[in-house]
């Protein structure tokens, strides 16, 4: 099992801490994340809502490239179809050159209605605009030139001059429902799960992981694949420490989502073990629950919901210390 750090980033109006002072809060905590050894950090890409507040991740990746040295940098994920396919080809070589091969690319097709509308685009065309997007990318990053001609895009016989370190990044594609996974297994990606909003119980999360290998089967594809599941993370003393300081921050967090089937509260998450919350013998005990189900990546999704940094980070260090040797 790999272990990666993971923000949303979400914000709320009537907190103390301004946005400029919560940027500085993930910049630190991607650098304990790196002396902790977990293998990436991710943050969100979201836009109009206090849902998320990195509108830009290269912009904030590109800040802790210059302040570590080992982390994998990650966005989860570049919503594709909001940008020109060639601009996010550039943004994101450009930020594996500054961080010497450290991009770790999550890509998607978005499900937030106020973010299709505040660009003014219809949810309908997001599959045909991620698969555009996805192959120009992909192309594009390998520095020939290339043409391309679909419904939304057109590239004539063009190149890009910033190509990435890494041939390819490695890349993930987030998905919603088990037949996209299904997709995804069939085009021999990486994939990348947000349980909490979108399985009802663990066996829904091994049905949508078994389709996703069940595409890969059929395909023919071989090897290793990389399924990463992001899990809100809070490893306390004890199971009793660890809901009292949590619970506020995940009800908070829920409560200010967007879409129905993500509002269910702690005690709804935490009896599906759709969450990490918990003493560390709770917490290993549900990693090793994951695991049973076919994913190998865990995106501990640990700032959230306005909490206090400093619980943040004990949060985290309990994890590196008590919990993922635990797992091994």
């Amino acid at each position: 099992m790999q272990f990666s750090g993971f923000s949303v980033t979400d914000h709320y109006p009537n907190e103390p801490r301004t946005i400029r002072d919560f940027y500085g809060e993930i910049l630190d905590e991607i650098v304990l994340a790196e002396r902790l050894g977990f293998r990436n950090y991710f943050v969100a890409e979201h836009h109009f809502h206090e849902y998320g507040v990195v509108s830009s991740p290269t912009t904030l990746l590109a800040a802790a490239a210059g302040r570590t040295t080992t982390i994998g940098l990650g966005v989860a994920v570049s919503v594709l179809p909001f940008h020109n396919p060639l601009v996010v080809a550039q943004d994101y070589a450009m930020l594996d050159q500054l961080s010497d091969g450290r991009l770790a690319m999550g890509v998607g097709s978005g499900y937030l209605k106020h973010e299709f509308d505040g660009f003014n685009l219809g949810p309908w065309e997001k599959r045909a605009r991620f698969d555009e997007a996805i192959e120009i990318i992909e192309r594009a990053w390998t520095g020939e030139p290339f043409s391309y001609h679909g419904l939304y895009h057109h590239v004539q016989n063009t190149r890009i001059a910033i190509t990435p370190i890494q041939q390819p990044p490695p890349t993930w594609v987030a998905v919603i429902r088990p037949e996209a996974a299904y997709y995804v297994g069939r085009q021999g990606r990486n994939l990348m799960l947000i349980p909490y909003a979108t399985a009802s119980t663990m066996d829904e999360l091994r049905q949508t992981v078994q389709e996703y290998q069940r595409g890969r089967q059929e395909a023919g594809h071989e090897g290793p694949a990389d399924v990463a599941a992001a899990l809100h993370t809070y490893v306390g003393v004890n199971d009793a420490s660890a809901r009292a300081e949590a619970e506020p921050a995940l009800d908070r967090y829920v409560d200010t989502r967007l879409y129905s089937r993500s509002k269910r509260r702690f005690d709804d998450l935490n009896a599906a073990e759709l969450i990490l919350i918990g003493g560390p013998e709770t917490v290993a005990k549900r990693v090793m629950a994951l695991a049973d189900v076919g994913v190998n990546h865990l995106m501990l999704l640990g700032n959230f919901g306005a909490m206090n940094a400093k619980r943040c980070t004990e949060s985290l260090e309990r994890f590196a210390a008590d919990v993922a040797p635990a797992t091994l």
